[in-house]
């Protein structure tokens, strides 16, 4: 049986949070990066918003850090909000479906606004250029004064031979996790390369499109 968005396979989402995301290279870290960074901005967070939230495993990290805070998860998989909602207590957290390729999931949001804390974790980087920007701009209005984005995502490599730096450590990573299924490594590495539809943007672009919105302090914290 196929779906008219990979998103809402619940096979396909079930081997992303099984298998690929614990592969991602140096996960765990990125993630101690942003709460570090969420920590030094803001150390009093009342109410917090994850873009793209998937399962929300950001948002869990954040709830442990901020218990008192309430959590707005948004996401446009049914299947990854399935597994959302068995996951937080509805009495502090509100967890919407919404598409992020069109302007109109701010409304989905909005009446939970302004937020102290936003973030999102491979997510953005299934819109194309023209909407990431819009999205970003988006995200900057419904922050507080003061407020904090971060971004955790998959981006643009500046040369093939930084591409192979990655595509190679994460093969490594998926090669540890699934051998007992019987893929060779070169197998791993062939379809790391195939076109998945991702459209990934340099990360030097994408923090210049964040400082003519008017975010401050922008960077790249950690990069992989």
């Amino acid at each position: 049986m196929t779906t008219s968005h990979p998103w809402q396979d619940p096979e396909r989402i079930k081997r992303f949070l099984s298998v690929t995301r614990a592969a991602i290279p140096l996960a765990g870290e990125q993630l101690a990066t942003m709460l570090y960074v969420i920590q030094q901005a803001a150390p009093t967070v009342t109410r917090f918003l994850d873009v793209g939230c998937g399962s929300g495993v950001l948002s869990h990290l954040l709830r442990e850090c901020y218990p008192a805070a309430y959590g707005v998860l948004v996401d446009y998989s049914e299947p990854m909000l399935t597994v959302a909602r068995d996951q937080f207590d509805p009495a502090q957290t509100a967890i919407l479906q919404a598409d992020l390729s069109q302007p109109d999931w701010v409304e989905v949001v909005q009446p939970h606004a302004p937020f102290d804390v936003v973030v999102s974790g491979y997510a953005i980087h299934h819109l194309t250029d023209e909407r990431k920007r819009g999205l970003y701009q988006e995200i900057f209005d419904l922050l507080r004064p003061g407020g904090i984005f971060i971004n955790v995502e998959h981006v643009a490599s500046p040369s093939p031979w930084v591409e192979s730096l990655f595509i190679e450590s994460f093969a490594d990573n998926l090669y540890a996790a699934t051998r007992h299924e019987g893929y060779t490594r070169e197998q791993i590495v062939a379809r790391l390369y195939e076109d998945d539809g991702d459209i990934v943007a340099p990360v030097e672009a994408q923090c210049g499109w964040l400082r003519q919105i008017g975010f401050e302090h922008v960077d790249c914290y950690m990069k992989i």
